[in-house]
């Protein structure tokens, strides 16, 4: 997907590799923020009227609004990303298996659309030998483009940390 614009959704199968290839060695603060500022540049490239969010559990440590963006696009990152902290995978990948089944989450989850959405763009910030520590989340265009620049950017920042692929390896 790096450079294009998606045309449909990914399987829940692709959306699940994804995160299986991304995840990472090692998520610091530092981390927040060059993952964070390649967001921006970007987003600034594209146009892309985005705002974007890092948190690792609670602690927000990464936020920008760019212009055309609103406060909508902020509630929009708390529900999206509420859904990675419930579910443990991406917002994109929990909307996807209930497309798969033929039912919608805002139906069939039980759970209040005011708080949660599984849509595209939150996604789980994974260390390898720890699991879930956090999220990344853009919200501001099409479910499928959000979650589409929130994967490039995160192959980007991987290929570039430590000098190292910054992913882990397969499992051996």
């Amino acid at each position: 997907m790096t450079g294009t614009t998606p045309t449909e959704h990914p399987s829940a199968d692709e959306i699940t590799e994804q995160e299986r290839r991304l995840t990472l060695r090692r998520f610091s603060n530092e981390d927040a923020w060059r993952l964070g500022s390649l967001l921006v540049e970007m987003a600034h490239l594209r146009r892309a009227p985005v705002a974007i969010d890092i948190r690792r559990g609670a602690q927000q440590l990464f936020h920008a609004a760019l212009t055309g963006s609103s406060a909508d696009n902020d509630a929009w990152i708390d529900r999206k990303r509420r859904v990675v902290e419930r579910y443990g995978v991406s917002s994109y990948l929990v909307g996807a298996r209930y497309r798969e089944k033929g039912v919608s989450f805002e139906e069939s989850s039980r759970l209040d659309p005011a708080r949660y959405a599984a849509h595209g763009g939150s996604f789980p910030i994974n260390v390898e030998g720890v699991g879930l520590v956090g999220s990344v989340t853009v919200s501001g265009l099409p479910q499928a483009e959000d979650h589409a620049m929130v994967v490039e950017a995160l192959e980007r920042f991987a290929a570039h940390a430590d000098g190292s692929s910054g992913v882990a390896g397969p499992p051996s």
